[in-house]
This record gives C-alpha cells, structure tokens and sequence, in this order.
C-alpha cells in the first residue's frame, strides 16, 4: 500500500461539478491499494498517518501529529500511485487491487484513523475527481507498507 500525505491548509474534492468532501487543516492522503495488502498494511499505513509529527510545534520544529493539532484527513484513493514505470513510458497498473478489494480496504483505513478521534472525510471511490489544495510548506510524504 502506498499513500502520499501532503501537510495542507485545506483540501477539497470536487466530481461531476460538485463539491464531495473538504477539509481545513490537516493531511491531503492519497492511497493506492496493491494487490496482496491486507490488516497488515491497514494498521502500518493507519498508524504512521495518525502519528506522523510534521506539524510544526511554537519553535517553529516539526514535531507535531495530526491529533495534536485537532486536524481532518482528505482520503482519496489513487490506484495511479501503483503504477509501474520500470519499462517504457507508459505505466502498468497490474499491482494494483481489484477494485472491489481495493475500496474495502481503502474504507478499513478510513475506519482506522475515525478510531483515533480524527475527523475522515472521503472522495469518491472509483470516481474521476478534481482534487484542490492549499500544501502548506510544501511539506509532502511518501509511505510504502512493503518498504
């Protein structure tokens, strides 16, 4: 499982011309499920969002998680994050989860961080969606599961 956390003043996602979900600070968390992930990669990729400490704390020192400082979390799936571009330009989704698979355990996640009293707001699954954000920093992190 592969997830992009970006720092942001605010996020929104907007499908079919229509405002889905916003948040005002917090974490942007775009999450592409692999084939093979399982509770494993929902409790790693869970944990290290909910504790992640780079909010920056009165001097100005990333030290900060999400719960300290009382933000949401903008989850959006993106099987796109999977993809494969070791041959060619073009990239090959074949890592990527079955789509039915991929949104349950794109929702486990979701049902994780809620567990932790964090504010989860979801785009669509599946959707083509616009996606707007004000990164703050810019401040931008790379999870892998597997690595």
């Amino acid at each position: 499982m592969i997830a992009l956390i970006q720092r942001v003043k605010s996020a929104k996602v907007v499908a079919q011309g229509k405002e889905v979900s916003s948040i005002d600070k917090g974490f942007l968390v775009f999450l592409g499920v692999e084939k093979g992930d399982d509770e494993t990669d929902v409790e790693y990729i869970s944990k290290k969002i909910v504790n992640l400490r780079i909010f920056e704390d009165e001097k100005g020192k990333m030290s900060k998680s999400i719960k300290e400082i009382g933000g949401s979390i903008l989850l959006v799936s993106e099987f796109t994050l999977v993809g494969n571009l070791k041959k060619g330009y073009r990239p090959d989704f074949s890592l990527a989860e079955n789509k039915e698979k991929a949104k349950k355990i794109y929702e486990e996640v979701a049902k994780m961080i809620e567990k932790e009293d964090i504010i989860v707001k979801l785009g669509i699954f599946g959707a083509y969606m616009e996606v707007f954000l004000i990164n703050d920093g810019p401040v931008t992190i790379i999870l892998n599961s597997k690595k």
